[in-house]
């Protein structure tokens, strides 16, 4: 079942003719029927194009929050063979919202790490909408802490609109688990990549992201809070999140003139959701490529690149 943001309705409207039209050629086998499908077809796809070409940061937004987009679950079962999932911080307990395991990638042996927001209320509230609590991350301090142990390249795919922010949250650190886990990534000595899928909400994708090569999907957003936050801070008024979504430069495209992010994968056109097996071979083939550019590289090397890219982070605006 297709699902359309608002800003796709021209094209809805195309698809819709070319369904009504679909069930009429059923009955009825009429050339000029089947000719007046294909060009509704071509138009919706120009149509899509044209759209997607000219995205504004907010319409992005909207995008990478598409509950149909490919999540962490897609990445593994396409991506990671044998995935083996570790549950635990050894501290506390399982928090689902991070999805942490070991697996292989094109046939060699790897870290997984990622946010899982679910594909259905069951599943959401299950992983709590991909917004980690303490122990979520601490599991991934644990997991990064027996990859670098023996010697496993760490791949994170990141989406989340940021770690949980409740009271229960906080009274069990927080802030410190999310600094461990951002400390544990920039300690690495095997090389880590990351790929932002989604969403890239503040402290909690730093904490996944703070890796050797950080890459994103074309319609991925990147960002120190979510517009309606921003929006809210800033202006008091939330209903400002599209004027915060373009001031704060939360693009794929922004964040790479920035020096942020290293790559963009570029997606289907309409998005991930509209062609998943294409995208998520477009993600692998990205991540390989990364990783393959660190294999030779010492563990002390693979640090200092990762440091060095950190510290020059600001000084090519």
């Amino acid at each position: 079942m297709r699902s359309y943001l608002d800003f796709e309705k021209p094209v809805a409207e195309l698809e819709a003719k070319a369904d009504e039209l679909r069930v009429v050629a059923a009955e009825t086998d009429s050339p000029a029927i089947r000719e007046e499908i294909r060009a509704l077809e071509q138009r919706a796809r120009r149509m899509l194009a044209e759209i997607y070409r000219g995205l504004t940061p907010w319409q992005k937004t909207l995008v990478a929050r598409h509950p149909m987009r490919p999540h962490f679950k897609d990445y593994v079962e396409a991506l990671i063979e044998d995935f083996t999932p570790l549950a635990g911080d050894r501290k506390f307990s399982e928090d689902e919202a991070i999805v942490a395991g070991f697996g292989r990638f094109r046939g060699r042996s790897v870290c997984v790490l990622g946010q899982e927001k679910g594909n259905d209320t069951e599943s959401r509230i299950r992983h709590n909408f991909g917004m980690a609590m303490p122990e979520g991350y601490r599991k991934a301090v644990r997991l990064m802490e027996l990859a670098d142990r023996f010697g496993l390249p760490v791949i994170s795919f990141v989406d989340t609109a940021g770690a949980y922010p409740g009271i229960e949250a906080e009274e069990r650190g927080q802030a410190e688990a999310i600094a461990r886990s951002t400390e544990a990534c920039l300690a690495l000595g095997t090389p880590n990549v990351s790929l932002v899928i989604g969403e890239g909400g503040s402290g909690g994708a730093v904490a996944l992201a703070s890796t050797n090569v950080v890459l994103m999907l074309e319609h991925s957003i990147y960002t120190v809070a979510s517009p309606e936050a921003s929006a809210s801070i800033l202006w008091r008024d939330s209903g400002r999140a599209q004027d915060a979504a373009t001031n704060m430069k939360i693009t794929a495209q922004d964040l790479l003139r920035f020096g942020i992010v290293d790559g963009i994968v570029t997606e289907p056109v309409g998005g991930a959701h509209r062609a998943p097996e294409a995208a998520l071979a477009a993600a692998g083939d990205a991540v390989a490529a990364a990783l393959a550019g660190l294999a030779d590289a010492s563990a002390q090397d693979v640090r200092d690149r990762r440091a060095a890219k950190f510290l020059a982070i600001g000084r090519k605006i």
